[in-house]
């Protein structure tokens, strides 16, 4: 069995979208996943599968749309490329200063060159990202909502979400347990 972390894409957010994540579970159990548990509000579930994410994504998707009417994008890693993800942050989290933040986003596939036009626009000395290909991380040394570079990620469409660094380590954290 394969430990995956699914990331819903746009729910709960500004009062749109809801799904409330005992639905979220019930409905992922329907579909003989195991183990699944979430974590915050945001659209993060872990849960174990034998099948591929290339199969389970489409399945996701449409379940959950079915179960609450809500059409949303879920991406998949597995806890394996989740570590590798967060071990591979060209950001030190334990040097952050008072103000900075790191988040993360994650993408159904690899960026287009589109996306590294779109962010540069935004990239200032104070805001800087990277795009590794399926992630891109984010340094942000001021408040995230004046950031013009993290106005810009939501012009990347709907195959990207982002969490921040805790999020994500905790996310490691419980799939790794």
């Amino acid at each position: 069995m394969t430990i995956y972390v699914g990331f819903l894409r746009g729910i709960n957010v500004g009062g749109k979208n809801k799904i409330k994540m005992a639905d979220l579970k019930k409905t992922l159990e329907a579909l003989e996943l195991v183990h699944v548990q979430t974590y915050l509000q945001s659209g993060n579930v872990l849960f174990q599968s034998e099948e591929s994410g290339e199969t389970l994504r489409p399945r996701i998707e449409k379940a959950i749309s079915d179960a609450v009417g809500v059409a949303l994008t879920v991406i998949l890693r597995t806890a394996a490329e989740l570590a590798e993800l967060v071990r591979n942050c060209p950001y030190d989290a334990e040097a952050l200063s008072e103000g900075e933040s790191i988040q993360i986003s994650v993408l159904t596939e690899e960026a287009p060159q589109t996306f590294t036009d779109i962010l540069s626009k935004g990239q200032s000395e104070v805001d800087e990202f990277q795009i590794r290909g399926c992630t891109i991380y984010f340094l942000f040394r001021q408040s995230v909502l004046d950031s013009k570079l993290a106005s810009n990620i939501q012009k990347l469409g709907n195959q990207t979400t982002a969490r921040n660094w805790n999020t994500m380590s905790k996310l490691l954290e419980l799939a790794e347990a």
